[in-house]
């Protein structure tokens, strides 16, 4: 069997052949091409797309459905054809679980007087209805060793009152330390037999209610499972917030009633959003590369500093912008690559990559004869918590397949050093859309400039943020190794000696009937 090594060598030779280029020349066509890609274009769209008249698109929102027609127009606009179900659309039929905040009640009574908290001072996920009316005991959070001598006696039925922190205020570090603790104090309340969890945050006066509600497949229908832990409100309201400060830590006279009803599904449309570029050779056109991204964000919640919108601007703003540049500049190619390039944003990556397995269950292009997917994820910002990374671009699962030799010889014509992060690559080769195409079979990774930079799924995540000029260079390094691909007549492949691209070679042999 051929190597990897041996293939990688071929594959470098077969590149330069397809190119016309003796090493450092690209042909000035395909040059001209680049040089479409703009820092000043890619800074339009997405200031745009990352703008708060869009909320975050979350999915599904009127944000992402606006996001949508915007990246359908400008494939219309380069003249890329509509290959969807519904021109530059490919629907999907999904049901959303939300509560009905109208029917949300919350009160709090403390010497005769009651405080009715609005619906728009709370957040919370609870899914089954919930009815809790009960006497109230402070638990100081941060206490573990008051935590640990509370008696079930003295819990049980009662609504808990504490001050949960925020991980998201924090450094992306801590997250998951504090996102650990809270799960451990949420689910000791529940062995406790606490009623209900009330935490108070004293930092925003405004929440997101029942949140942007819980997304369901209808092809693939998940089982509720049962809580964790006790359920979690968290109040907004400064009022609650001065009564938890004059309570002593322990049994009160103070009673909190609370009334959540049972989430209520409804049917949604979701839209990736799907362009061709075919391909020119009479037989090659016939195959696929995939050039991807995701168009959602998070949406809206909690106020932090008085701004609740996450417009996610680098995640993945900054892909979404540089699948319509890329695409509006190969379109302007003479002479088209061999094989076809499919330009395709994808829904609900921020709620489980649910717009890229649609398209895996669902391929618009036979999977079989789809060669890659080149996945961009995080490509805007280049303040990395490990540094700056200026002309850098790293591959997730880099040596599971070829693919990462051609993209890093396309960024030595380019100017940008593509790499194998040697703790994160291949733990970060399932945190995207690339994912759900290499289940398939297809070789697929993500390109990205930062693994962690300090907005990650914050507020701070703004287009004003963006590095464009070096946008700009790494998305001239991808479109280059698109062409590398779509040009070359051997196809990328999945390396066989290496163990962690085992189950996809396998998927690839099913596909191919091997």
């Amino acid at each position: 069997m051929m190597t990897q090594k041996v293939r990688a060598v071929l594959a470098i030779v077969s590149i330069s052949c397809c190119l016309g280029a003796q090493n450092h020349v690209i042909p000035a066509d395909k040059r001209a091409a680049l040089d479409h890609i703009s820092a000043a274009s890619m800074r339009g769209h997405l200031s745009f797309i990352a703008s708060d008249a869009l909320e975050g698109r979350n999915t599904p929102s009127t944000g992402l459905d606006i996001a949508a027609e915007y990246i359908a127009a400008q494939f219309r606009r380069a003249g890329l054809e509509p290959v969807g179900d519904d021109g530059y659309f490919q629907t999907a039929g999904y049901a959303v679980a939300e509560t009905p905040m109208e029917s949300f009640e919350l009160k709090l009574r403390s010497g005769g007087e009651t405080v009715n908290v609005p619906a728009s001072q709370v957040s919370f996920s609870i899914e089954e209805a919930l009815n809790a009316s009960a006497a109230v005991f402070k638990v100081d959070y941060k206490d573990a060793a008051a935590l640990a001598a509370v008696k079930p006696d003295q819990i049980e039925g009662r609504v808990v009152f504490t001050e949960i922190p925020n991980y998201r205020r924090e450094p992306r570090s801590r997250w998951m330390e504090m996102y650990r603790a809270q799960e451990e104090f949420t689910g000791k309340m529940k062995t406790l037999k606490a009623a209900l969890v009330v935490s108070v945050d004293r930092l925003s006066a405004t929440g997101s209610g029942g949140g942007a509600g819980r997304l369901i497949d209808p092809e693939n229908r998940r089982t509720v499972p049962a809580t964790a832990g006790t359920p979690v409100i968290t109040v907004h309201d400064p009022r609650v917030v001065k009564a938890y400060d004059a309570m002593k830590p322990g049994p009160s006279d103070v009673e909190l009633s609370a009334r959540v009803p049972a989430q209520i599904e409804r049917p949604v449309k979701l839209r990736n959003v799907i362009g061709l570029l075919r391909g020119s050779d009479p037989t090659l056109a016939d195959t696929y590369v995939l050039l991807t991204a995701h168009y959602d964000h998070l949406g809206k919640g909690p106020a932090n500093g008085g701004d609740n919108i996450y417009n996610g601007a680098n995640d993945d703003g900054s892909g979404t912008v540089s699948v319509i540049e890329i695409a509006s500049a190969l379109a302007t190619l003479k002479q088209r690559p061999k094989r076809s390039i499919v330009f395709m944003t994808f829904f609900g990556e921020e709620k489980g990559g649910f717009g890229s397995r649609f398209y895996g269950r669902n391929p618009v292009f036979p999977l079989n004869k789809t060669v890659a997917d080149v996945n961009l994820e995080q490509v805007g910002r280049t303040d990395d918590s490990e540094g700056p990374q200026i002309s850098n671009a790293t591959v997730t699962g880099f040596d599971y397949s070829d693919i990462g030799t051609t993209l890093k010889a396309a960024g030595e014509l380019t100017g940008v050093t593509v790499y194998k992060h040697e703790k994160n690559s291949d733990a970060f080769f399932s945190r995207s859309d690339n994912q759900s195409l290499a289940d398939q079979g297809v070789p697929a990774h993500t390109v990205g400039v930062t693994f962690l930079f300090p907005d990650y799924h914050g507020v701070g995540d703004q287009w004003e943020k963006i590095d464009y000029s070096n946008m700009e260079k790494v998305d001239r390094m991808v479109a280059l190794g698109l062409m590398m691909i779509a040009d070359n007549p051997q196809e990328p492949k999945w390396d066989a000696s290496n163990p962690k691209a085992a189950r996809y070679l396998k998927a690839w042999q099913t596909h191919h009937n091997k």
